[in-house]
């Protein structure tokens, strides 16, 4: 499925450039994807497009999010410390932080993977039609054992 998120982020500006769903999944089958990669992909989109709808508005800068126990378990430590360091920088207020748990909460397996986390926090910023910052970028795709340091 997340080959299929990350074909979609580099194919498509935004979400609204992308065709109805009948005609992306014709799409992504002639690129080579399995129809139920396809379906799990589209689903998990949908499930995006409706969480961004429902977080709506501002946070206090004094507020401070508490984990319940299933998040703690399922998104694993390194994936709770990305976020915060996420919101730390500045570069992830409060309503998107609960959709990127949100979506992560969706995805089967625990706990969760950080490269999967990174991708969940991409398809966010793609989704609201918002381009994260370029170091932000950096974080997102570039292994650190890839990184130049000057």
């Amino acid at each position: 499925m997340f080959d299929v998120l990350v074909y979609l982020y580099e194919t498509y500006w935004r979400p609204d450039a992308c065709p109805d769903h009948a005609q992306l999944t014709r799409k992504l089958t002639a690129v080579g994807f399995e129809n139920d990669e396809i379906q799990e992909a589209l689903n998990w989109l949908d499930g995006l497009a409706a969480a961004g709808s429902s977080y709506q508005g501002e946070q206090s800068s004094h507020a401070m999010r508490v984990y319940a126990a299933t998040e703690v378990e399922h998104l694993g430590e390194a994936s709770i410390s990305f976020i915060s360091f996420l919101e730390s920088a500045g570069v992830l207020p409060g309503p998107m932080r609960e959709m990127v748990i949100d979506r992560a909460m969706a995805i089967p397996g625990a706990p969760m993977d950080l490269e999967d986390l990174k991708i969940i926090v991409l398809m966010v910023f793609w989704s609201l039609g918002e381009e994260p910052d370029a170091l932000i970028l950096d974080e997102l795709f570039v292994a650190p054992e890839d990184r130049l340091i000057h």
